[in-house]
C-alpha cells in the first residue's frame, strides 16, 4: 500500500485524527505526512478541521466518489461477489455532486491549457477547414459509439456509409441506422449550439429520439424495470422518479460553472439513470459533447478508448458511485481530440 493509500486508511479508521497522530503510525517523516495531507485537501479527498495545533482530518464528502479505483483489481470479484451500491442514490446529486469539484486545481489548469490550445488552433483555419475537421470527428465519433454498443461497423466503413450512403455487405441493417442516427444528432447540435444551454429535459428527450430513429426503442421515458448487463444496479423503475432525477440532473449541470463538469457529468449521469429503454449512453455521449460545444470548447470522439474500460469504468458509477476511472478517460480523451482534429 503506498503512502497516500495508508493516510486515507488510517483516517477512515480514525476520524479527526491529527497529523502527529497519523505521522506516528507510518515509518516516515512529519513533513512527508504534511505534504500529503495538503496533496490529500487539494484532490477533495480529506478536509482539514482546525487550526494550528488543533487540525484534524476527517475523510471528504467527496472520498467515495473521487478516490482512485484499481479497476483490474476491482474485477477481479465477479459480479455477485461485488459489494455494491444496488440501488439509485438519491442523496448522490443534491448532497455530494452539487459540492463536490470534479477536477483538482491542477486537472483543470492542463484541461484549460488543452483549451486554450484548441482556441489557437481553430483561430487559423478556415471555416470551409474547420467543418472539415469537425465531419472527421463526427464521422470518429458515430462510430466510436456506435461500436461501444456493439455495432460491427469498421470506421472505414462508417466513413463510407456517412459520406456516400453505402452500407457494409453482410451488416445488419440496424447497424446502418445507429450510424446514420449519430451523424444526425452530430448534425443537429452542430447546428444548434445552443440547444443544450440549459440543459432540458426535452432537449435530452429530442437528441435520444434523434438518436433511436427506426430502431424499435420507446422514444418515451421508461415507465418499466430496467435490467444492466455485467452488474446488480437497479435503477430507477418509476417514471416519476426518473423524471425527477433527470430534473434534478439538469439543475445540477446548469449550475456547474465549469464546462468540463458540465459534460462529464452528463456522460455519467445520464448513463446512471437509464431514462430510456435504450440509447441512454449514445445520448449520455452526444448530450455531453453539444455541452461542450455550447460552451466553446473541443468535442469529443472517444475514437481511442477501449470499449470494454469505458464499460468497466461506468459499472464503478453505478456500483460505487465512484468517478476516478472514468474521469481518466474523459481526460484523455479531451487530450486525443484536441491534439488530433484541430
Amino acid at each position: 500500500m503506498n503512502l497516500k493509500d495508508q493516510i486515507i486508511t488510517f483516517i477512515k479508521e480514525h476520524p479527526s485524527c491529527s497529523s502527529n497522530e497519523i505521522h506516528q503510525s507510518l515509518d516516515v517523516s512529519i513533513a512527508t505526512v504534511k505534504r500529503m495531507l495538503s496533496r490529500l485537501i487539494s484532490e477533495g479527498l480529506i478536509l482539514a478541521e482546525g487550526k494550528l495545533k488543533g487540525t484534524k482530518y476527517i475523510l471528504s464528502p467527496s472520498y467515495e466518489l473521487l478516490f482512485p479505483v484499481d479497476v483490474v483489481e476491482y474485477f477481479k470479484k465477479e459480479v455477485d461477489e461485488r459489494q455494491i451500491r444496488e440501488n439509485f442514490n438519491l442523496t448522490l446529486m443534491p448532497e455530494v455532486l452539487t459540492k463536490a469539484a470534479l477536477f483538482t486545481d491542477a486537472e483543470m489548469q492542463h484541461l484549460e491549457l488543452l483549451h486554450r490550445k484548441y482556441q489557437d488552433n481553430i483561430s487559423h483555419l478556415s471555416k470551409a477547414e474547420y467543418a472539415k475537421e469537425l465531419e472527421r470527428l463526427a464521422i470518429d465519433l458515430s462510430w466510436k459509439s456506435s461500436q461501444i454498443e456493439g455495432n460491427t461497423y469498421s470506421l472505414l466503413e462508417t466513413e463510407r456509409l456517412l459520406k456516400e450512403k453505402e452500407t457494409a455487405a453482410g451488416k445488419p441493417k440496424d447497424d446502418a441506422t445507429m450510424l446514420l442516427n449519430h451523424k444526425e444528432a452530430l448534425n443537429f447540435i452542430i447546428e444548434h449550439p445552443d440547444y443544450v444551454a440549459p440543459l432540458s429535459i426535452r432537449g435530452i428527450e429530442d437528441i435520444h429520439s434523434l438518436l433511436i430513429k427506426d430502431l424499435g426503442v420507446d422514444r418515451n421515458i421508461r415507465q418499466r424495470r430496467v435490467g444492466i448487463s455485467g452488474t446488480n444496479y437497479k435503477p430507477l423503475d418509476n417514471e416519476h422518479q426518473i423524471r425527477e432525477a433527470l430534473e434534478e440532473m439538469c439543475n445540477l449541470i446548469n449550475k456547474k460553472e465549469s464546462a468540463f463538469e458540465k459534460a462529464l457529468l452528463a456522460l455519467i449521469l445520464l448513463s446512471y439513470i437509464q431514462a430510456f429503454g435504450d440509447g441512454n449512453k449514445r445520448t449520455a455521449r452526444i448530450v455531453s459533447n453539444a455541452l461542450l460545444m455550447a460552451y466553446g470548447y473541443c468535442p469529443i470522439s472517444f475514437r481511442t478508448v477501449d470499449s470494454v474500460e469505458y464499460k468497466k469504468a461506468m459499472l464503478i458509477f453505478y456500483e460505487q458511485n465512484n468517478i476516478s476511472a472514468f474521469k481518466e478517460i474523459f481526460k484523455a480523451q479531451f487530450e486525443f481530440a484536441v491534439k488530433t482534429y484541430f
